[in-house]
């Protein structure tokens, strides 16, 4: 997977260190709004070219749930949290408190479940962004899509507009007692050109 060129171990090492933050936050958050343990995978930030990222997911052809949110303030872009179908139906089964394979189909209800989880997400990344650089960030009310994943990411890059060709990514597992329960899920950015030298500026890491 290629990171932006001028990236360098350090710049990837304080991704990690914001990823961790973030999705540590969210796992608290997300157990609260189950009333349950929740176990995840250390988060895997890194940048890859945009093309890369259906490949990555399962092809164009596979069907899935998205949740967009639109990120305004110093760091602009568009945040996606994508899960397969299979992970879909698995997060609706945990968020509700029913057994694994209770959900066959997205309901209204699931559909708010799930778009819930990408705000949880969302939030507890921007914070952790805030928590490290003091950057305002602020995140707009979630949208969910459902489709084939090819259909969603072309219908998001028309609506997001002018993003960096490389996009952030970090990859999570969610798990709970039982590995078949697993619910594996991909986080986007998608910045606007210069967002990521502002992030990391304010870290103190040059680009340059």
């Amino acid at each position: 997977m290629a990171n932006h060129p001028e990236l360098s171990s350090t710049h990837m090492d304080a991704l990690r260190e914001i990823s961790n933050i973030g999705m540590g936050n969210a796992l608290t958050s997300l157990a609260q709004l189950v009333n349950r343990r929740i176990n995840m995978d250390v988060p895997v930030a890194t940048f890859i070219p945009f093309e890369q990222t259906v490949d990555l997911i399962g092809g164009s052809e596979e069907l899935v749930s998205c949740v967009s949110i639109r990120i305004t303030g110093d760091v602009p872009g568009l945040v996606l949290f994508v899960f397969n179908w299979e992970s879909t139906l698995k997060l609706v089964d945990m968020l509700m408190g029913q057994e694994p394979g209770t959900t066959s189909e997205l309901d209204e209800i699931g559909q708010s479940a799930v778009m819930e989880v990408g705000n949880v997400l969302t939030g507890a990344f921007v914070g952790a962004i805030y928590s490290l650089t003091a950057l305002e960030m602020k995140s707009a009310v979630p949208l969910l899509a459902y489709d084939m994943l090819g259909a969603v990411m072309t219908s998001l890059m028309v609506a997001s507009g002018r993003v960096e060709e490389q996009v952030l990514l970090i990859e999570t597992r969610l798990f709970q007692e039982q590995a078949e329960n697993n619910i594996s899920g991909h986080f986007f950015m998608l910045t606007e050109p210069g967002s990521i030298e502002r992030l990391f500026n304010a870290l103190g890491l040059s680009m340059t």
